[in-house]
């Protein structure tokens, strides 16, 4: 055969999966404008349930729930990035159900075991993490902000006629859209920490002595994470450091459960001997220029 056959060899399979890829990713989007068409239809119901968390706010405040357009077409773009909110939920399982078609084929019975898990375990913990951000962060976060606001006093003395001049909310719509899926999708990408470091264990690309060991610099990260994705509220940043730090604790439970059945899969095969770890490391060492082992 010669060097030109092995190429057209080679290409045909390429081309065969750049075809499929391409099949999937026009799938995608179709379902995504799909998606994104319905939400557009009922965009008004949406609206109302986002702004849930102001209303009550401002209901505890004695003050009417209403947001008002400074631009002229705020309206059509705020419906238009409900729709592209909304669009993307709805179209996740279906995007994910394609990405998992494409890349079953080329992994092994074993491997198909173990990344789908995670694969289901990635819309499930971002969800989780958008129901904590609109049930606890954003009631938590409007309630600090309408705390700023004052009414119309008059200031001390007799002689004075005029008002002090108030500061009341009369928020944007659009900017209190952008604040609130702010919030969601943080949080969301905030409870992936787990799902990212038990795969990236299962890959063997972190350890649980590893992540141990990087504790203190992980509660830096975290802290600095905290102020940056919520308000300069204390209890809300409270919140979510304690939130993050706990999943990045249960991360490391994760990745040690994952060594530990990879290390008595290893036992089993006879690869690694009982008194050594997974990398065939003694699991306790004995210093040569020692008489006596340590204690």
């Amino acid at each position: 055969m010669s060097a030109a056959d092995d190429l057209d060899d080679s290409a045909a399979p390429l081309l065969e999966h750049l075809t499929e890829l391409r099949s999937r990713l026009i799938k995608s989007l179709l379902a995504f404008i799909l998606g994104m068409v319905i939400c557009f239809t009922v965009w008004n119901p949406i609206f109302d349930f986002l702004t849930l968390p102001l209303c009550s706010a401002l209901d505890a405040e004695g003050q009417d729930c209403g947001l008002i357009f400074i631009a002229l077409e705020e309206g059509f773009f705020v419906a238009i990035q409900i729709s592209l909110l909304g669009g993307l939920c709805l179209s996740f399982p279906f995007i994910s159900y394609q990405m998992w078609r494409f890349i079953a084929p080329g992994l092994y019975k074993s491997e198909k075991g173990a990344f789908l898990p995670f694969l289901l375990a990635s819309p499930f913990m971002f969800f989780l993490g958008a129901a904590f951000a609109y049930y606890v962060i954003t009631p938590l976060a409007f309630n600090f902000f309408l705390g700023f606001q004052q009414g119309n006093v008059l200031p001390d003395g007799p002689e004075v006629s005029t008002q002090a001049a108030g500061l009341l909310f009369q928020g944007s719509a659009k900017a209190y859209l952008n604040l609130t899926i702010k919030f969601i999708v943080a949080f969301g990408l905030c409870f992936q920490l787990p799902v990212l470091l038990t795969l990236m264990g299962k890959a063997g690309l972190v350890s649980a002595a590893g992540l141990r060991n990087t504790r203190k610099y992980a509660v830096i990260g975290i802290l600095l994470m905290a102020a940056l994705a919520t308000p300069p509220d204390v209890v809300s940043q409270v919140i979510l450091f304690t939130v993050i730090y706990g999943l990045y604790e249960i991360s490391i439970q994760l990745v040690a459960r994952l060594e530990r059945i990879r290390l008595a899969e290893l036992r089993a095969n006879g690869t690694v001997a009982e008194d050594e770890d997974m990398y065939g490391n003694p699991l306790n060492p004995v210093d040569d220029d020692d008489t006596e082992p340590k204690p």
